[in-house]
């Protein structure tokens, strides 16, 4: 076992590298050292159009639609372990992880205002609408991942990243915030959110070869190796690991003939998924981005928004075959013979295969006595709770 963080750093100098491979090689140097690891991160991935319970109900614990009503206290509570369910259709994709997924149903969140979307409300759990409607864009507090930015800061306290179908727009303000009245951005130009998150390795005439290359690891394929030749043992390959995320952002094929369960036919696919004005390259995108983010230790809180807020949930999924909206999904439309309640879940179940992805990359890199996944928590929402018109009576979500 080899490592010298100072002596490795200190080859780079004033370098681009410097100010981007310091958390990394921290973090390897924590592990070279055998000191337990304190990481802990958090990822919110956040769709919009509400989710239905029944929808997320293990197979064989058949969950019947309610009427939108208060229970007037619990009249059953279920505690069952997943071991030996089958997960339904859209959370197959992470079936491998079954052991560390809890599928939360019945919480309320009378407190939110209910409608299309509670917008800032979904991960404030504040507001005043006791679920009437209202659908306000107010920001009367901080939401859960503002909060966790403060208590676990890094070089980007939080990121935010998404897709809006308000494509004209690089930056939007939908669903979190640090404080009363102070929304955290995010930001759903694939493109932008590169140069956002990764030109911090840059400035000046730097700046201008590094969006001419736009590509991270061609610009600091130098600084890699210098500090490379400082590593060995386990933690070569803990770096080699660091390095494959990288390689990911190279690739920018879309990867929409790949998808498994769609209605779309496979054909030509755009070359570029960051310049793509398919919502599903953007997403797919965005998670790409996130993914690299956590793992080279830019963040330790992660939003992914599909589109959540009163302003886009009812985008159309085309890149998914969909030539209907979430809107008249919602509202119970159908397409090419599939009902609703199948076009939900062919939706869901893209949201569950990127999140996947994610995950295996998480996986895949040592941390501690584990892998960094070990040490993240996902949880999966809709920012319109229960059903296209919320009232908030229960907020179905997923946590891994």
């Amino acid at each position: 076992m080899f490592i010298d963080r100072r002596n490795a750093l200190k080859t780079l100098g004033l370098s681009a590298g410097a100010t981007f491979l310091s958390p990394m090689m921290a973090k390897i140097e924590v592990q070279a050292a055998g000191k337990p690891m304190t990481a802990k991160r958090f990822i919110f991935v956040v769709e919009s159009n509400g989710v239905r319970p029944e929808q997320l109900a293990p197979v064989g614990l058949k969950r019947e639609s309610r009427k939108q009503e208060a229970f007037n206290g619990p009249a059953q509570l279920l505690d069952v372990p997943l071991a030996d369910k089958e997960l339904p259709f859209s959370l197959e994709p992470i079936n491998p992880w079954k052991d560390k997924i809890t599928i939360v149903q019945g919480l309320s969140g009378r407190v939110c205002g209910g409608g299309h979307s509670n917008n800032f409300q979904a991960l404030g759990a504040w507001g005043g609408g006791r679920g009437n409607g209202g659908e306000s864009m107010a920001i009367l507090g901080e939401t859960i991942d503002g909060a966790l930015a403060k208590a676990l800061p890094g070089i980007f306290p939080h990121i935010g990243l998404g897709i809006s179908k308000r494509t004209e727009n690089n930056v939007i303000y939908n669903i979190s915030a640090i404080g009363p009245n102070k929304g955290l951005p995010t930001m759903v130009n694939p493109l932008n959110a590169y140069s956002t998150l990764f030109g911090i390795v840059a400035d000046g005439a730097a700046k201008q070869e590094f969006t001419a290359k736009n590509n991270l690891l061609d610009f600091l394929k130098d600084d890699l190796k210098k500090a490379g030749a400082n590593i060995a043992g386990a933690e070569k390959e803990q770096f080699q690991a660091y390095l494959e995320t990288f390689e990911t952002l190279r690739n920018r094929q879309s990867s929409l003939n790949d998808i498994k369960h769609t209605l779309r036919e496979k054909g030509p696919v755009v070359s570029d998924k960051y310049r793509s004005a398919i919502e599903t390259d953007r997403l797919d995108a965005q998670f790409d981005l996130g993914a690299a983010a956590l793992i080279c230790g830019l963040t330790n809180v992660l939003t992914l928004s599909s589109a959540a807020g009163i302003r886009d949930f009812d985008i159309t999924f085309k890149g998914l075959g969909l030539n209907i909206d979430k809107h008249s999904i919602g509202h119970g439309g159908t397409f090419q013979g599939k009902t609703w309640f199948d076009l939900y879940n062919i939706i869901r179940r893209y949201h569950f295969d990127l999140i996947a992805g994610l995950m295996k990359k998480l996986e895949k890199v040592p941390e501690g006595n584990g892998t960094m996944l070990d040490n993240t928590v996902i949880v999966y929402l809709s920012d319109g709770a229960e059903g296209h018109h919320s009232r908030c009576w229960e907020w179905p979500m997923v946590v891994i």
